[in-house]
Order: C-alpha cells, then structure tokens, then sequence
C-alpha cells in the first residue's frame, strides 16, 4: 500500500470512534483530509465540528459540515488529529503544517485525543522532524537564540503566517529526550506561543497505519 491508502486507512479506522459524537474536534493536515470527506457521509447525524485551522474549516464547510466555535462549545468529546512525530508513550510532535497552537488548544478542551497517521511516524526519540514553535514577530529572533542554547538550530519559516497572525520556527537536530521537560522549558521562553510538542496533553489512541492494518495504541 501506498502512504497515502495508509493515511486513507488510519482516518477510517478513527471514523469508528466519533459516528455517536455529536461535534466532532477536527485537526489539520493531509491524513485528517481523509477524515474530512468520511464526515460528509455522517453531516446529517452530527451537529458539527470545531476546527484547527482555517484550510480545515474550508475543507468542512465545502462539504456542507457545520463548524462552531470552540467558546461556545466548551469541552468537546473527541478530537481526531494527525501527527508529524509520535513515541511510545503516545507523545506527538504538531505544527508541520503551522497550526500547532489551535491544535493544542483543541486537544486540551477535548475529553479524548485520537491520533491517526502512518507508520512512517513512529520514532523512538521525538526531534528528528523540525519542531516547530509558534512566536510573536517581535521576539523571533530573541526565541531563536535562547533555542540554540537548548541544543538546536532554528530556522524561520518564511513567508509563512499562522492563524494567528504569528512566525513559526522550526528547531532542527534537536533529540528531545525528555518531551514534558522541553515543553515547558521552550514554552516559557517569553515571545513564545506555543512549542509542537505534545506531552503534557499527549493522545489518548494512537491509530497507525501501515503493513495492510491499523496498529491501535
């Protein structure tokens, strides 16, 4: 199979988890585009989703799902979201696609985080893919250099802007061997918003893809 039915696969197995869910948390990325176009088969049963990112609300709004906003929600039951990274503790590194700080706040809200992606994302040490880390244009270039005294190099991401109106990082040949301790450490660094590493909220399922079936964690 190719990664692309991998990607096909893991969304379908995830679309078992939310048919008696009535709104859905929706992540962003090319896996969760998958899951997208299942839910349009379930849009008259469910009253709607909260989205990570505006190229996810497009995406669900083209196909006829309502998107609601997550302060009128509150808590939401499920979130399905993909990952560029994930460990075995079911820690992920997000943010490949920018949307990383939504994407947190959206796991955080949720009661249960499944995430779905092929195997080829499975690591034994989180860093290998670029962590990124999402700043106010004013500090990037005090947040680049307080990172290169934690072990890694920073690049811009140029010509990019988030949702949010913010920069992106990206922190190259950093081996996180301690992802809940990297994460508030980067997250406190001041003019950061928020760093990909999701460890002290990790998922709950992991669903991966690979080899003809769908590993579940």
């Amino acid at each position: 199979m190719t990664q692309d039915e991998h990607k096909k696969q893991a969304a379908e197995a995830a679309f078992q988890y939310v048919k008696e869910i009535p709104i859905i948390g929706v992540g962003t990325g090319s896996t969760i585009n998958y899951f997208i176009d299942l839910l349009a088969d379930i849009k008259a049963q469910i009253d709607g989703t909260v989205s990570s990112s505006k190229v996810s609300t497009e995406r669900l709004k083209k196909l006829g799902i309502p998107v609601l906003d997550l302060s009128s929600i509150g808590e939401l039951e499920i979130y399905v979201d993909g990952a560029d990274e994930i460990n075995h503790y079911k820690q992920l590194i997000k943010g490949g696609g920018g949307a990383l700080t939504r994407e947190k706040v959206i796991a955080a809200a949720s009661k249960k985080f499944i995430c779905i992606a092929d195997d080829s994302k499975y690591v034994s040490i989180l860093g290998k893919f670029p962590l990124p880390v999402e700043v106010i244009p004013m500090a990037r270039s005090f947040v680049a250099r307080e990172l290169i005294k934690l072990g890694g190099q920073p690049e811009w991401r140029k010509d990019f802007v988030s949702d949010n109106g913010n920069q992106i990082i990206d922190v190259h040949n950093l081996d996180i061997m301690k992802p809940i301790e990297m994460e508030s450490v980067i997250n406190n660094i001041p003019g950061v918003v928020t760093v990909g590493i999701f460890a002290h909220r990790p998922a709950d399922i992991i669903l991966l893809a690979g080899h003809e079936n769908v590993r579940t964690f």
